[in-house]
């Protein structure tokens, strides 16, 4: 009897990070190597993060280069995302800070006395509570490049949140849909 194979595809945390990498660059076209230099990930991992989002059909490829399809990678955003990727908290360090914290939601939502979330990270400005990125080298790249840092802290809010930082989050995120 033959064997079955169950093989399904699976998107893992790097897959999401490279997809906002290109949404940040305003979701169009860009080659392999400009990604790599952006999120801080090899090319093969980059080109590996890219199949299994055309896969999950969140890019498609327009002249042998990713494009993100906008509708679908927010529908997953906003709906989906936040259970796949579930925000891992650790304790109180030194980082990077991230959700309601950090811009564009800091000017939208008033801070409390509580420690505000952070990406935990040598170079970091603020002490507070361990949020562990969607990736390591998340925290990195955020400080070199301020789009890819709005997009990524973001969706922190819209993961690991209160309501109202997750409606705040989620009519920011429009901005960089259109």
């Amino acid at each position: 009897m033959a064997k079955i194979s169950n093989k399904q595809p699976v998107l893992k945390p790097q897959d999401l990070y490279v997809l906002l990498a290109l949404l940040s660059r305003g979701g169009g076209s860009v080659g392999y190597p400009e990604l790599a230099e952006q999120t801080g990930l090899a090319v093969s991992a980059v080109h590996g993060a890219l199949k299994r989002a055309a896969v999950a059909q969140l890019v498609t490829f327009q002249e042998r280069r990713p494009v993100v399809l906008k509708t679908q990678l927010r529908e997953f955003l906003l709906h989906g995302a936040k259970y796949v990727f579930p925000p891992v908290w650790g304790s109180l360090t030194r980082g990077v800070p991230t959700g309601y914290a950090a811009a564009p939601l800091n000017a939208v939502i008033a801070p409390s006395a509580d420690p505000v979330p952070v990406w935990p990270h040598p170079k970091g400005s603020v002490r507070g509570v361990s949020l562990a990125p969607l990736y390591p080298s998340v925290p990195a790249a955020v400080l070199k490049d301020e789009r890819l840092y709005a997009i990524l802290a973001l969706f922190d809010a819209l993961r690991s949140g209160q309501a109202r930082e997750r409606n705040a989050a989620q009519k920011l995120l429009d901005e960089f849909f259109q």
